[in-house]
């Protein structure tokens, strides 16, 4: 047979809530239920999810996720990014709802995925529908294979703590011996987890030391993507 599909149907603590959430997002509200039971679906291009109002609901005990693949996880990322900012002025990084960023993981195929945790602590994983052509090229030092194993702590497994331990370990140790461009990047992911932690001391001066590092005409451009991330999260502080 051809032609089956799913639908996600998730929990949420309020759906006037998740209906404000997700129209920040710009998906559209296409069912809305108060009776007998609270229900609301809320769809963006082909892409529904149903959710369903819970009393008592707490959003750190919530396990509700899906997978959502798509074509291009940077152009979904970019429009999500840029609601959050017309609404909060910043993209919202941690607490709750809160959105990462599109990072490729070595326990995904090489895909550059990124997940949205919303109100009720639904998790959304984003990925793109193929995988990278490109072989992904491996750690060429310590830093960077420490950085691949927080990577996976930090967005696939959402441990925050481990990630910062095993990361800042590493930098105190080897992180004068690794490449200009795998150092920046686990600055900024560093930062991004400082965010996430809510310690903007800790992010402010990670930030600050990415700048102030002296890097090549090679360097730069190798590491195009972490000077990029290193700004935005510089304007959200």
């Amino acid at each position: 047979m051809s032609g089956e599909y799913t639908i996600p149907l998730l929990p949420c603590r309020s759906i006037d809530e998740a209906g404000e959430f997700y129209r920040m997002l710009g998906f559209r509200r296409t069912y809305h239920q108060t009776r007998p039971n609270p229900y609301i679906v809320v769809a963006r291009d082909d892409w529904e999810l149903h959710l369903f109002g819970v009393d008592g609901l707490e959003p750190e005990a919530n396990y509700g996720s899906c997978l959502v693949f798509v074509p291009d996880t940077g152009a979904l990322w970019d429009a999500f990014a840029a609601g959050m900012r017309e609404a909060h002025g910043k993209v919202l990084v941690s607490g709750m709802p809160r959105m990462t960023r599109p990072r490729k993981r070595a326990n995904t195929g090489n895909r550059a995925g990124f997940s949205l945790t919303d109100p009720s602590g639904n998790v959304i994983r984003i990925f793109p529908q193929q995988e990278d052509d490109e072989k992904a090229q491996a750690p060429q030092s310590k830093l960077g294979r420490t950085l691949a194993k927080a990577i996976v702590l930090g967005e696939a497994k959402g441990d925050t703590a481990q990630a910062i331990k095993i990361l800042d370990a590493t930098l105190a140790r080897s992180g004068d011996d690794a490449p200009k461009p795998e150092l920046l990047d686990a600055l900024v992911y560093r930062a991004e987890l400082a965010l996430r932690a809510g310690d903007e001391a800790k992010a402010i001066e990670l930030l600050k030391q990415v700048n102030e590092t002296e890097l090549s005409e090679a360097d730069r451009e190798a590491a195009q993507s972490a000077l990029a991330t290193s700004e935005d999260l510089a304007r959200q502080l």
